[in-house]
């Protein structure tokens, strides 16, 4: 290790690192700008031909869209490939915000293998409330 001037280590990594170009800033900010361009493009065709298709419901919670709350209604890809979006729609859903997130978490814990059914167990709730509540109607 050498030493600079104010006696701090100079390592070989910061050496290194001092000699490298430092990335081109603008032309990473084109590469960035033309993705989500091509993306917000893609989007815009696909959705925009998903509300015409679709009436403005979500596919799950049936919650109902008007002009005003459209934006709240997403695109949903069946099988997840946002590249597969075929012309009759047959692999889109509307669905909110809410649903979309639930769907695609659902999807994620799949994958992962943490959903409830992935265990191979019962998903079913074991806990009955009300159990005994037909006892108790018939002791009045």
């Amino acid at each position: 290790m050498r030493s600079c001037a104010r006696c701090r280590p100079v390592r070989a990594v910061d050496a290194v690192a001092s000699t490298r170009k430092p990335p081109d800033e603008a032309r990473l900010d084109r590469v960035v700008a033309d993705a989500r361009r091509a993306r917000d493009e893609r989007e815009q065709g696909y959705r925009a031909q998903a509300l015409k298709l679709y009436p403005w419901v979500c596919g799950r919670c049936a919650r109902e869209f008007d002009r005003a709350t459209v934006h709240q209604l997403t695109v949903h890809h069946r099988d997840h490939d946002h590249d597969n979006n075929p012309p009759d729609g047959s692999n889109w859903e509307l669905l909110c915000l809410y649903c979309h997130d639930n769907e695609h978490a659902r999807m994620v814990d799949a994958v992962r293998g943490t959903a409830p059914d992935a265990s191979g167990g019962s998903a079913d709730a074991t806990y009955r409330p009300f159990a005994a509540l037909d006892e108790l109607l018939r002791r009045r």
